[in-house]
Formats: C-alpha cells, structure tokens, sequence
C-alpha cells in the first residue's frame, strides 16, 4: 500500500520554528502539497505501512547539531504527547537550527496507527515527522526512538524487524547520533 493524497498532520506539529526539531518554513497545506508532489519518490520504511517521502530541502530548517568538545548539554524528562510515558531527552543549548541539505517526510498509514488501543487516525497517512538533516543524506531514527519503537514503548511502533535487522539499523542510528542531539528550545 503505496501513500495517496489522503494525508492529515497530526504528530509532526509539534515540529516548529520554536522547537528543538526540524521543521518546515511553510503552511501545513504548502507541506502536504510538497508531500503529494513527491510521492513518486517514495519507499518503504522499517514495516509496512511507514514510508518515507524525500522533498526537496528548500524551506527546511534541521535541528540536528554535530556536538564539539565542551559543548554545554541539558536534558528534561517529558513526554510527546498527553498520556503517553516521559522519556529522556538530551539537548545542546548552544546552537540554532541550520538550514536543511535534505529532507524527508515520514507517513505513517492508519492501520499502523491505530494498533494503538483508542488511537482513532485523522487520515489515511499521517505525517508522523519531518526530517531534516545539515548533511546531503537522510538521517536515521535516533537509537531512543528505535529503540521505544522495537520494544514497543509508551508511544512506540511496533518495528516487527527481527533481531539481525534490529541490531543493523541500531548499529546504524549509534554510529550517527554518537556526536549528534537536537538544539535546545
């Protein structure tokens, strides 16, 4: 099941110009607009029903930040949404978001969605998050949110990979964000 045009943002509006993550300098209806121009170009994320839809990087702001020695960090202890669990979060406080290199839009389609008990989906595909990242490539999942999603965490997606696959794209999501965090608010 391929994404169509049926698509609502809901989860990624938290991603403004005034958080810590990546976020798009336009109109919620210029992003699905962007999104729908794309979606030739889409593939298949971690499971079925995830995609993945590269835009074009103009009118993106990424919030991650490649960390220097001495760099002051925080952290808070919060949660993404009401009713769902705290996690841990680690921040810089000490840069600006930096003008996208690439970026893409994950779409998470309702039947994934609504294996969430009492999760009712606003569309066929929701926009789950916008990814944006200061480097010509695509950034994988930080290893807290594989992490919550594999184990099927408070607010977490079921992976449904196998532990070999699980492993890799940990391995991969480590080696990224060992020197990485998203820029304080």
């Amino acid at each position: 099941m391929k994404p169509n045009k049926q698509i609502a943002l809901t989860f990624a509006k938290r991603q403004t110009p005034l958080s810590r993550f990546s976020h798009f300098e336009g109109t919620e209806s210029e992003l699905i607009s962007l999104i729908i121009e794309n979606l030739d170009n889409a593939f298949l994320g971690y499971r079925s029903g995830v995609y993945h839809v590269p835009v074009p990087a103009t009118k993106f702001k990424s919030g991650i930040v490649e960390l220097q020695e001495g760099d002051p960090l925080y952290g808070s202890f919060e949660s993404r949404k009401q009713g769902e669990e705290p996690r841990k979060v680690i921040m810089s406080g000490s840069r600006d978001k930096l003008p996208a290199m690439s970026a893409e839009i994950i779409l998470y389609h309702r039947t994934v969605l609504e294996e969430e008990a009492g999760y009712k989906a606003a569309a066929d595909w929701e926009i789950i998050s916008i990814n944006a990242s200061p480097i010509s490539t695509p950034t994988p999942q930080t290893p807290q949110a594989l992490i919550a999603n594999h184990f099927e965490l408070s607010g977490g997606t079921k992976t449904r990979m196998s532990s070999d696959k699980f492993e890799s794209a940990l391995r991969e999501s480590v080696m990224f964000w060992k020197n990485k965090v998203m820029c304080g608010s």
